[in-house]
């Protein structure tokens, strides 16, 4: 692999930045300064450093970040706040990703990465990942929409969803806390499915993705890597 391409892909700038970073002999491989972008290394074997900060390749990166409201799941936006502004200089320099997304209004897991065919099979309608969200519903919540639910609800556009689960948590003064578990990632998908059956959803968190689970420590905005055991696991099921 290129010095100058390993460099950028593990978060220490663009080609340009990095070529002046190797200009000024901020470089070394295995201990000798290294000026050659071209320059060919090892990523596992050789040991690269920068101003004596030892680099750490790994070709994909995974993040498990607690979404807040307010903020956009897009790589750029003209007008809001995007999840990658959320991520440091480092990791925002690693071309990452919100692997689907989530409504700017919604809060949660959200799994951000540069691997796009683990994000492909993930968002695949095939590979029936499920996606389990807390909600709170303006209406009670009944057995009745529960039965509705669970054999696929038609939302606007005459399109009728998978079957999804919902269960009841709560009610009180005609409000009901439930988490629902689809298999789809439509537009407001879970929102649209309420108000089929004349109520809304007022508050929205997703909790779980697959196998990955929200991390109760991350407070809104905070992201963390995939642990090894999250990692294997959430690929194992979109294989």
């Amino acid at each position: 692999m290129r010095l100058d391409k390993l460099l950028a892909n593990s978060g220490f700038g663009s080609r340009t930045e990095v070529k002046s970073l190797l200009k000024a002999g901020a470089v070394t491989v295995n201990d000798t300064r290294q000026k050659e972008a071209k320059y060919q290394v090892n990523a596992t074997q050789d040991k690269v450093e920068v101003h004596g900060e030892l680099v750490v390749y790994e070709e994909f990166t995974y993040l498990m970040m607690n979404k807040p409201q307010g903020v956009v799941s897009a790589t750029e936006d003209n007008w809001d706040e995007t999840v990658i502004d959320l991520l440091d200089e480092r990791d925002q320099l690693k071309k990452l990703f919100p692997v689907g997304r989530l409504d700017k209004d919604t809060e949660g897991l959200l799994l951000i990465s540069n691997n796009g065919v683990l994000a492909h099979n993930l968002l695949s309608p095939k590979k029936h990942v499920d996606k389990t969200y807390f909600a709170k519903i303006d209406g009670v919540v009944t057995e009745a929409d529960i039965a509705i639910f669970k054999e696929g609800v038609t939302i606007s556009d005459n399109y009728t969803c998978k079957p999804a689960e919902l269960v009841i948590l709560a009610t009180e003064n005609g409000i009901s806390t439930v988490e629902i578990t689809i298999q789809e990632g439509k537009f407001h998908q879970v929102k649209r499915m309420f108000e089929a059956v004349d109520k809304q959803v007022t508050y929205l968190k997703r909790l779980r993705m697959g196998t990955l689970e929200l991390d109760a420590g991350l407070a809104l905005g905070e992201y963390r890597p995939l642990t090894e055991k999250e990692l294997a696991s959430l690929i194992a099921k979109s294989e």
